[in-house]
């Protein structure tokens, strides 16, 4: 029976994952900024902002006190945004920057000294496929999420002389509440975001399913669904058609511009 925090783990993948972890019998608390009343049933509950370093020496406390320890650190928190480079504002990059970057790397500062006295644990952090496959009007958050890759890279070599894993889960689109978090700095490319969430064919269970069978497996990177897979090869093995279909998009972006007021600059 495995102890487990998840962050961002009361809706969406997090929930997912923290309710197929309850059913087999794993010890699960879920951090968030939801109400207690929100989170899977069989979980314990703490509230958590990711980017406050007092919140994050709380849930050591918490862990420590309840639980006597960590097995596994699912970094799960993070918010989408979406928009062409001169549509987002310095803000909205500030804020995206701030959960999705530095919220997993406080989370992975938090409990390493804990893992490596132990000499045991599994950090998992959650990227996406845009932290691997780059797509035009995206830059804000394949910023983000290729930072984490990076970050989990980094820390898979650092930490391996201490026998902790790290995982990094990077899923293409699927039907979750991501799409809430949205800005409307650039609305027609926030409005194509949503329309890919929202028409996934996987859900978040089933995402969810896939990502526990590559952390039980303690695969690095996991690539949680079929068309994951398929662009992850093809931009790696047939770079010449990867580009033709990011070109292709960006083309297609660029006829949305050409028929809209010419963007200001917002702050």
């Amino acid at each position: 029976m495995a102890r487990i925090l998840i962050t961002g783990g009361a809706s969406g993948l997090g929930a997912a994952l923290a309710r197929q972890f309850i059913r087999r019998g794993d010890t699960v608390l879920v951090t968030d900024l939801f109400e207690e009343h929100q989170v899977p049933a069989g979980a314990s509950y703490l509230r958590l902002d990711a980017t406050s370093e007092d919140d994050w020496l709380r849930a050591r406390r918490t862990v420590e006190e309840t639980m006597g320890g960590l097995d596994l650190l699912i970094n799960n928190a993070g918010v989408a945004t979406g928009g062409r480079i001169d549509r987002v504002s310095h803000a909205e990059w500030a804020r995206v920057l701030d959960i999705n970057v530095a919220g997993v790397a406080n989370g992975c500062r938090t409990f390493t000294p804990m893992f490596t006295q132990a000499r045991a644990g599994h950090i998992v952090n959650t990227a996406s496929l845009a932290g691997l496959v780059h797509p035009p009007a995206m830059s804000a958050y394949n910023a983000t999420k290729a930072a984490v890759v990076a970050l989990s890279e980094s820390l898979r070599y650092e930490l391996a002389p201490f026998g902790v894993a790290v995982s990094v889960l990077c899923p293409s689109f699927f039907r979750t509440g991501l799409a809430s978090s949205l800005s409307d700095d650039d609305p027609e490319m926030a409005g194509v975001a949503r329309k890919l969430i929202d028409n996934a064919a996987a859900d978040a269970d089933e995402i969810a399913a896939a990502a526990i069978a590559g952390i039980d497996a303690r695969r690095f990177l996991v690539l949680t669904d079929r068309a994951g897979r398929q662009a992850f090869w093809v931009k790696r093995l047939l770079r010449p058609l990867y580009d033709r279909q990011m070109f292709s998009m960006g083309r297609r972006t660029a006829a949305i511009t050409a028929t809209e007021s010419p963007a200001v600059s917002t702050e």
